[in-house]
């Protein structure tokens, strides 16, 4: 069958994955937002559904004060001898750790740290061992794709870090996994910057710690020269083989620019799934010479299902800023109580905010909101530093609906209107474009007009995530009912 990409839209990227018992498993990154680490399950490779999130505690995952982007680093996950591991990084407490779980639907352990350094760690195991690997610097002061062995009950180091592979040149070597396919060891690695020169690169060895030999023809994978199309910043990938038919795939991070000739991204980067190809002397590529389209082919006959998560409905979905306080939210499956405090959205903290990531270009967003006394509303949200909020609020006169545009420093409101009661209806529409903002308060209905996506895209905002859009209140209690979220 015919499947398109992205897998997995909207903002999550990073993705690692395994197999066990039949099925798959994946996990991306997710920064400040909390729960962290995404958990994602499936049956093809090609049809995935959320089922939780991984670090469900402050314990497992604090985020006090973190900056957007700060937080949690590309996670892998890993079975071995019954067990899931997923091990992470934390770069706002600089700290590598992984958890663990003997029931992948229920709660995971606590942390359990390495001292190693670096960014983007994974696991290997074999005969009985375990290996923790990430970028670095080893033990002798020499950077680069850093391993040494663990006692995987207590992450001890029973080896010294040693760097095996210093990349094939390109920037910000990273994301390095190991495998043993056919009697050689192979590390997937990213380069280039997780930006349009990212790029899936890899080498090999006959012996765990090396010496590895680059791929002669890297980069296996990548679209850094293709211009003017919608995919770009293809990298960041994790091999996986089917295991009713032996196909290999790698899962990978990519983004897609909001036109053909607009280089904004504002969805974040998405998962996509890409054929991998081994060759005669056992190098491999993938996707189509070495880069990635919107349309593959997989071996069977299911159907891909590309119907979105609407509205707010599914918990699974939901983030929140940093680590919350659960007493300001009482959520039912059709109204939804914030209890806004003196923290607003322009804060490196924790507002009262509960969002769903935006999965696709096109669509539209509604929810009628009410307030006593707060200031209550939705907002498409990139960071504390780029966003845009569409929200009713107390004002001299009684209540006003307000649209704040925030770029940067750059904070205004555009428009505000009288309000005839402490309620209204509130929508944005959206396409790859821009964002539509109307307020409908009784029989009437107000034109707040329109945003450019590129303003809160990465390109202007910088960071590492995509748009959420999130209801909040600020300063009182704020009640949202009546959601809908589709997609076109």
């Amino acid at each position: 069958m015919i499947y398109k990409n992205p897998v997995i839209k909207g903002f999550y990227p990073d993705p690692s994955v395994c197999s066990a018992e039949g099925r798959y498993y994946l996990v991306t990154s997710s920064f400040q937002y909390f729960p962290g680490v995404p958990l994602f399950e499936s049956d093809d490779l090609v049809n995935w559904k959320q089922t939780g999130h991984v670090l469900t505690r402050e314990s497992q995952l604090p985020l006090a004060k973190t900056g957007s982007s700060g937080g949690i680093y590309a996670p892998t996950i890993r079975y071995n001898a019954g067990r899931f591991y997923m091990v992470t990084t934390n770069v706002s407490i600089n700290t590598n750790f992984y958890v663990w779980t003997d029931d992948i639907r229920g709660e995971w352990s606590e942390p359990i740290k390495v001292a190693q350094d670096g960014i983007d760690p994974s696991l290997y195991f074999e005969d009985g061992r375990a290996y923790f690997m990430s970028n670095g610097t080893d033990d002798f002061g020499d950077s680069g794709i850093t391993q040494c062995e663990i006692d995987i009950a207590t992450g001890e180091k029973l080896s010294p870090s040693k760097t095996i592979w210093h990349g094939s040149g390109g920037r910000y070597l990273e994301s390095p996994h190991l495998y043993k396919i056919g009697g050689w060891y192979y590390i997937a690695a990213a380069e280039g910057g997780t930006e349009y020169g990212h790029m899936v690169t890899c080498a090999r060895s006959r012996e765990i710690f090396g010496e590895y030999e680059s791929c002669p023809f890297n980069p296996v994978l990548t679209n850094r020269n293709l211009g003017g199309f919608e995919i770009q910043g293809v990298g960041h990938g994790d091999l996986v083989r089917r295991h009713d038919t032996g196909e290999w795939f790698i899962m990978h991070l990519g983004f897609r620019q909001a036109g053909q000739w607009e280089p904004y991204h504002h969805l974040g980067r998405e998962t996509f799934l890409t054929p991998v190809t081994f060759r005669e002397d056992g190098w491999f590529t993938a996707g189509k010479d070495g880069t990635v389209t919107r349309e593959f082919e997989i071996q069977g006959d299911f159907v891909q299902d590309t119907a979105l998560p609407a509205d707010f409905a599914s918990p699974c979905d939901w983030v929140y800023l940093r680590n919350p306080d659960m007493a300001n939210y009482d959520l039912s499956a059709d109204r939804y109580i914030l209890r806004g405090t003196d923290v607003t959205l322009d804060e490196a903290d924790s507002p009262t905010f509960i969002g769903v990531r935006q999965r696709d270009f096109c669509g539209s967003l509604g929810v009628s909101v009410s307030s006593d006394g707060a200031e209550t509303g939705v907002t498409v949200y990139m960071d504390e530093h780029h966003r845009y909020d569409l929200a009713i609020r107390p004002c001299a006169s009684g209540y006003e609906a307000v649209l704040r545009l925030t770029i940067g420093s750059a904070q205004y409101v555009r428009k505000a209107v009288q309000l005839s009661r402490n309620a209204a209806k509130l929508r944005i529409g959206f396409s790859s474009q821009c964002y539509a903002f109307s307020v409908t308060d009784g029989d009437n209905t107000h034109d707040f007009g329109i945003m450019e996506t590129r303003y809160v895209s990465s390109e202007v905002a910088g960071g590492f995530t995509g748009v959420v859009f999130g209801l909040y209140a600020v300063g009182g209690t704020g009640t949202a009912t009546d959601f809908s979220l589709g997609y076109e």
